[in-house]
């Protein structure tokens, strides 16, 4: 496969411009799933979002948002494997058996149905007689 070259414009990031209007939309949304974290979290954060004004200082306030999102995450799933790990052997079985009693019901079911409308199909043809 051939490589393909693309220049990178000099002029992407410039930390001193002032942010347009796609990153200041990335800050709002950012600042959506901030207000979300828990307050531990919110505390780390120092950025007040109204005073960002460049792409250097959105790229701090991004930067810091998502850390503090990525470690909330890390620390619920670290708290929810180990529960989730005792309870999930019993689950399995239990869930394995009511599959197996389920299946065992419909076929007796089906084995009755097909009885019964034999019985009503012999009874029909020997009222016609």
């Amino acid at each position: 496969m051939a490589l393909i070259h693309v220049p990178r414009p000099k002029d992407a990031y410039n930390p001193d411009r002032p942010m347009g209007s796609l990153l200041r939309a990335q800050i709002e949304h950012l600042r959506e799933a901030e207000s979300k974290l828990p307050l531990r979290y919110r505390l780390e954060i120092e950025t007040y979002v109204k005073a960002v004004r460049t792409e250097g200082e959105a790229a701090r306030y991004i930067r810091a948002v998502t850390d503090a999102i990525h470690q909330a995450h890390e620390e619920a799933q670290s708290a929810r494997v180990p529960k989730k790990r005792a309870r999930e052997g019993k689950r399995v079985i239990e869930i394995a058996a009511v599959a197996d009693e389920r299946a065992e019901r419909e076929q007796k079911n089906a084995r009755t149905r097909r009885a019964k409308t034999s019985k009503k199909r012999d009874g029909r043809n020997s009222r016609k007689k």
